[in-house]
C-alpha cells in the first residue's frame, strides 16, 4: 500500500483520489479552499456538462493541443467508461443537443455529490483535508518524498498527484500553484493564455448591443484575409465585445501573436440565405414598406438594437424613404447583413475564461501513467497539463481520463 497524497479537489483531483483508494492506497487529499469542486459546481452554467457522448474520432477532433498525448489515457477511460461510472455512482445522466452529457437533475452539484460521497466511502477511505494550502512538494534523489503545508506540517507520501487546475477562475482557487510546483521539480511550463473566453472589440458601436443575444448565425475569423475559423451557434454582444458559446470555441483558435492590427470577426446574420437569396428577401420587405422609412423597414429582418447599428453602417440615411433606396445601397445593406465586420483585438482575462491554454509540457509527462519523467512518483492530471480542448464537455472528459490514468498506475 503506497501513501498518496492529491494535491486539488477538483474534477481531476477528486477521481484520482477515488481511483487510488479502489487499488487499495492510502490517500489524504488536500484542498485549499472551504470546500471541494468550486469550479465544476459553475461549470456549465450551474448544471455542469461532465462529457461529451460522440464517439472517439469526434473526441479528438475537438482537442486543440495534446491529441496524441490523450490517446492512452482515453481508451483507458472513455468518455462512455465516464457516463458509466458516475450512473453506477448514483448520479443520473441526460444527453443533450450537441451529445453532451448533463447530470439529469440540471444541478452540478450531485456530481460533486457523487465523487465526495464515493472518495467517503472508498475502502481505505480518502483522507479529505479542506483549506489546507500546499507551499511545496518535497523530493530527494529524483524521488517525491512528500510535502510541506504552508503551516509547516510535513506530510509524508509515496506518490503526489497535482491537480491544481490551471489560471482560469483564480476565484475558484485555480492560482497556478501546480506551475510552480512543476517548475521546482525541474519541469517546462508553456506559455499561459486564457482559452474559451470571451473577445474584446474595439469597435465602439458594439456597446449599443449589449445584452442582445443571437441564434443560428455564422461567424468567420480571418486575419488579413486568411480564414482562421469559421462556426455555426449563438453568440451575445457585451459592452466590451462578444461572448457566448460559439464566441468561446472561436477563441481556441486564436493565438496571442494573431491580435492587432488585421484580426476580423465577420457575422453572418442569415447564414441560410445566399447573398442573391438575401437580395430577393430585401427586395420583398421593400416592396412592402416602399412608403415607409428606412428605420421603419427593417423589423423582420433584423432584432430591434441591431437595426441602429446596420443603419449606420450601410450609409443610408434612416429617414429615407424606401422606394428612394437605389439598388447599389440595398447591395451594400445585404453585404453587411452577410458580413458583420468588427476588429478583435484581444480577449478577457483569465478570471472570465473557461479553461487555460498551455501549461506543463507534455515531453516530460508519461502519456500512459500521468507520471513525472523527471521525479519518480510524481504525477499531473487535468488542466495544469498543456491540453486544452473545445466546449461541450470534452475538457472535462480529459480531467476524468487522466486522473484515472494516474490514480491506477501507483504501484
Amino acid at each position: 500500500m503506497s501513501r498518496v497524497i492529491v494535491i486539488g479537489g477538483g474534477a481531476s483531483g477528486m477521481m484520482a483520489a477515488i481511483v487510488a483508494a479502489d487499488n487499495g492506497h492510502q490517500v489524504t487529499l488536500l484542498e485549499k479552499n472551504e470546500k471541494l469542486g468550486k469550479k465544476l459546481f459553475i461549470t456549465g452554467k450551474g448544471r455542469c456538462n461532465l462529457t461529451n457522448a460522440c464517439d472517439a474520432e469526434t473526441f479528438f477532433d475537438h482537442i486543440m493541443s495534446g491529441k496524441k498525448f490523450m490517446y492512452s489515457a482515453f481508451y483507458g477511460f472513455s468518455n462512455d467508461e465516464t457516463i458509466g461510472w458516475f450512473e453506477a455512482h448514483g448520479l443520473k445522466t441526460k444527453i443533450e443537443r450537441g451529445e453532451r452529457v448533463f447530470p439529469t437533475s440540471d444541478h452540478s452539484s450531485d456530481v460533486i455529490k457523487a465523487l465526495e460521497t464515493t472518495m467517503r466511502r472508498s475502502d481505505p477511505a480518502v483522507k479529505i483535508r479542506l483549506q489546507a494550502v500546499v507551499e511545496k512538494i518535497l523530493f530527494d534523489q529524483e524521488k517525491i518524498t512528500g510535502v510541506l503545508l504552508k503551516d509547516r506540517t510535513r506530510l509524508e507520501a509515496d506518490a503526489v498527484i497535482i491537480a491544481t487546475g490551471g489560471c482560469s477562475y483564480p476565484a475558484c482557487g485555480s492560482t497556478g500553484d501546480g506551475y510552480r510546483f512543476a517548475v521546482s521539480a525541474g519541469h517546462k511550463v508553456t506559455d499561459r493564455q486564457p482559452a474559451l473566453v470571451p473577445l474584446v472589440i474595439e469597435e465602439k458601436w458594439i456597446q449599443e448591443l449589449q445584452g442582445l443575444s443571437l441564434k443560428n448565425v455564422a461567424v468567420c475569423i480571418s486575419k488579413n484575409h486568411k480564414k482562421r475559423y469559421e462556426g455555426f451557434g449563438e453568440m451575445l454582444f457585451t459592452h466590451y465585445g462578444v461572448s457566448g458559446p460559439l464566441i468561446l470555441s472561436a477563441s481556441s483558435h486564436i493565438t496571442q501573436e494573431m491580435y492587432g492590427d488585421g484580426l476580423k470577426l465577420s457575422i453572418d446574420l442569415k447564414p441560410a440565405l445566399s447573398e442573391q437569396q438575401l437580395d430577393e428577401r430585401v427586395q420583398r420587405d421593400f416592396m412592402e414598406n416602399q412608403n415607409r422609412q428606412f428605420k421603419n423597414a427593417l423589423n423582420k429582418l433584423l432584432p430591434a438594437k441591431l437595426i441602429p447599428v446596420v443603419i449606420q453602417m450601410s450609409g443610408i440615411g434612416e429617414d429615407r424613404q424606401i422606394n428612394g433606396i437605389t439598388h447599389e445601397e440595398r447591395g451594400r445593406l445585404v453585404h453587411i447583413l452577410k458580413h458583420l465586420e468588427m476588429t478583435v483585438t484581444g480577449t478577457r482575462g483569465f478570471e472570465e475564461a473557461i479553461i487555460t491554454r498551455g501549461g506543463i509540457s507534455l515531453k516530460e509527462i508519461n502519456p500512459a501513467t500521468m507520471e513525472s519523467k523527471i521525479v519518480k512518483g510524481l504525477y499531473f492530471i487535468g488542466e495544469v497539463l498543456d491540453i486544452d480542448a473545445l466546449t461541450g464537455g470534452f475538457n472535462l472528459q480529459i480531467a476524468w481520463s487522466t486522473a484515472y490514468a494516474a490514480g491506477n498506475s501507483i504501484i
